[in-house]
């Protein structure tokens, strides 16, 4: 077995991020150990044994594969140490993890410097940005997918937030607790799926929120989410056509549109575009009298 990289040698024996485990390395070592044990030997080259106890691989094993030492894989898992961001993409590597699956580890390198909290408010050119998107649908989320700000296409294609409680009008919140969802979402449960792993990766990084403790208590009291939030399924944003099955709009394909807000560090621009001429039709429709479904 390889001794620790040059990245761990020097701590391997003393390691000065060693501790008490802290909120986000025990869910680091949690999402880990997970991998670890759905991974069979024979996947990553290793020989296979009959009498194996352990399910998947040892943590030996994944610290031979990724050229540190047992002790600080040990640790890591654990939730006792702080490490590198080299030797986190090589456990990553040594997991076979995907791409979401190790932007997700790669998203518990502690960083020294405070992040700091994003405005509670949408600023006016971030707001008249939204409203001139209309009648196309136009949001602003914070990040707990919270909806600061929404248009006249939104209100329309979904249902006008102003009509719910202020701590329902959440993205999480409308996509598995509100009923027509369901049905107004073609391919719901993939959808459903993305958008819980973005939450699930995102909350992980933050256990003191509040208000992502209190989205997760609202979510795991849907029977899917709660199964799927189990399994931690991590997933990442990718633009893509959503397909809509709306009330009066018909069949609709939107292109999702996501832009950070450089003005407003935290929050996030969402836009649903048409992808052919009937949505863009259909859109312009929805826009007249008739509100939310």
């Amino acid at each position: 077995m390889r001794g620790a990289g040059p990245a761990e040698n020097a701590r391997a024996g003393t390691p000065t991020g060693r501790g008490p485990a802290s909120g986000p390395r025990r869910e680091l070592g949690a999402f880990l150990r997970s991998r670890r044990e759905r991974l069979a030997p024979d996947e990553v080259g290793l020989p296979g044994s009959p009498r194996r106890r352990t399910p998947g691989l040892r943590r030996g094993e994944v610290a031979e594969l990724a050229g540190i030492s047992s002790s600080w894989y040990a640790w890591l898992e654990q939730g006792r140490v702080r490490t590198s961001e080299q030797v986190l993409r090589s456990v990553a590597r040594a997991l076979r993890l995907d791409a979401d699956e190790t932007a997700h580890v790669m998203s518990f390198v502690e960083r020294t410097e405070p992040a700091g909290q994003p405005p509670g408010w949408v600023s006016r050119n971030l707001l008249s940005l939204v409203e001139a998107l209309a009648p196309h649908p136009a949001v602003v989320l914070d990040p707990h997918w919270d909806l600061l700000a929404w248009n006249s296409g939104y209100a329309a294609l979904l249902t006008d937030p102003a009509r719910l409680a202020p701590k329902q009008r959440n993205l999480l919140w409308l996509v598995f607790r509100w009923p027509p969802a369901r049905s107004l979402l073609a391919e719901w449960e993939g959808e459903a799926r993305s958008l819980l792993g973005q939450f699930r990766a995102k909350a992980a990084r933050h256990p003191q929120d509040g208000r992502y403790a209190e989205i997760t208590e609202e979510l795991l009291a849907d029977p899917d989410a709660a199964r799927w939030y189990e399994g931690r399924e991590t997933s990442a944003f990718h633009p893509a056509v959503r397909h809509f099955r709306h009330p009066v709009g018909g069949d609709l394909r939107l292109r999702y549109v996501k832009l950070a807000a450089v003005e407003e560090p935290g929050h996030h621009f969402l836009a649903y575009l048409p992808d052919d001429r009937a949505s863009e039709t259909a859109l312009g429709t929805l826009a007249g009298p008739r509100t939310g479904v």
